[in-house]
């Protein structure tokens, strides 16, 4: 028995599931699937790789079979989402999960000639998966009315704000329906996502399945230490001796990516590049080629890599450590997805210490800081604080009085007079 059953889903939709070779529902999916049937507006919030697309796109699909008829496609509804890889991904799950309904839906998004676009919708389309930029430009010119929409769903919000698409979803928003459902689905919730949902949701249910600070068991962290000199070196050294034939390399800038490629091309590595500044059909053609693993290597910005799903990619490596915890989050979770067992390896120069050392904090990982044999450092150290060691009553939060300095005995209560003069010296 498939275990999606439970959740009240037309047996055509079951069907699809079952074909994609899906049988247990994740735990995202378990607790959102029930409140999105139920009309509600929702902040869901899990880590990459645990079915968030489908929470939402099996719902949207039995609600949408059971009120559209052949003769109405009208917009119903509308999936925004910052990047066109990640409108590719979703435009993929519609179909193979409604392979046996008949709902349309379109992609909208830029790099696609207008035309082409216009002329999808005019035959008849209920849902459309987009990205904020390009859909805003067709609402303004009059191109396209979304007044009909009553379901919105706002994926990779997080990363939307971040990339300051705020008053284009605000405008998307104020141009649907006036009773909708809205959903917002992100790794993370930020204060700005509560900010909009504040906003624009009603009786909104939060459903956190796992927080960023949870450290995901199927991913194995490695880190080590290299020379700023030698770090190209190192790369390319993990990679050649490396036992995986697809390798996700993320960097901080577009042009640290371009000249990486071209050092390791030069080292005869195969590798490709996507970022904000290569062409859309190119970046499409760099992911097909990693996929069927013509190219061992992809080397990615945090913002290009949104939408990247590829199944059982085993390793992914930092070759810049990334600003924040949420982004090292978000690239941690392209490796060990579905169940499937992934590797994760830091570089780490001296400017970087401190902030790993934040990193692991807010993730609860201790990963063991090794050296690599004949990548031994030059580079100065920084002084690294000595850890006293805390007895188990200290762990367990028990006070401990402290012999005296001078014989070891008992120390007497202390005044706040003592206290006073001991903090002076």
């Amino acid at each position: 028995m498939n275990a999606f059953e439970k959740l009240n889903l037309n047996p055509q939709i079951l069907k699809a599931i079952d074909e994609q070779g899906y049988t247990n529902p994740t735990k995202i999916q378990k607790k959102v699937i029930p409140l999105v049937l139920k009309n509600k507006d929702i902040i869901a919030a899990s880590k990459s790789g645990t079915g968030k697309t489908a929470t939402f796109v099996l719902p949207i699909l039995e609600k949408m079979n059971q009120i559209v008829k052949p003769e109405n496609h009208i917009p119903r509804t509308i999936i925004i989402v910052p990047t066109r890889e990640l409108v590719d991904q979703i435009s993929k799950n519609l179909s193979n999960y409604g392979k046996y309904l008949k709902i349309r839906h379109t992609k909208i998004q830029g790099g696609i000639s207008k035309s082409i676009q216009l002329e999808k919708l005019s035959t008849g389309i209920d849902i459309i998966v987009a990205t904020p930029g390009r859909l805003k430009e067709l609402i303004n010119e009059e191109l396209i009315d979304i007044s009909s929409v009553n379901t919105i769903v706002l994926d990779e919000a997080d990363t939307m704000l971040e990339l300051g698409f705020l008053e284009d979803i605000e405008l998307l928003i104020s141009k649907c329906a006036k009773k909708r459902q809205i959903m917002m689905f992100s790794a993370t919730i930020s204060q700005n996502i509560k900010k909009l949902a504040k906003e624009f949701l009603i009786d909104t249910v939060s459903v956190e399945v796992s927080n960023r600070r949870d450290t995901v068991t199927l991913i194995e962290h490695k880190a080590y230490k290299v020379d700023k000199k030698r770090k190209d070196e190192l790369l390319a050294y993990l990679i050649k001796t490396s036992e995986f034939d697809q390798i996700l390399v993320f960097v901080n800038q577009k042009e640290t990516a371009d000249e990486l490629n071209n050092k390791l091309v030069s080292k005869k590595i195969k590798s490709a590049t996507i970022h904000g500044d290569v062409e859309y059909k190119q970046r499409v053609k760099a992911i097909k080629d990693f996929r069927a693993k013509k190219v061992k290597v992809l080397i990615a910005t945090d913002i290009a890599a949104r939408g990247i799903d590829i199944k059982e990619l085993p390793l992914v490596i930092n070759y810049e450590l990334p600003e924040s915890t949420d982004d090292f989050t978000h690239r941690v979770g392209r490796t060990g997805r579905a169940n499937n067992k992934g590797e994760v390896i830091t570089l780490l120069t001296t400017t970087d210490y401190n902030r790993f050392t934040k990193i692991e904090r807010d993730l609860k990982l201790s990963i063991k800081r090794e050296v690599v044999d004949g990548f031994e450092l030059k580079d100065r150290q920084p002084r690294q604080k000595q850890q006293v060691k805390k007895s188990l009553s200290e762990k367990k939060g028990k006070k401990v009085k402290k012999p005296s300095p001078k014989t070891g005995a008992k120390s007497k209560k202390t005044t706040k007079r003592d206290a006073n003069r001991t903090f002076r010296k």
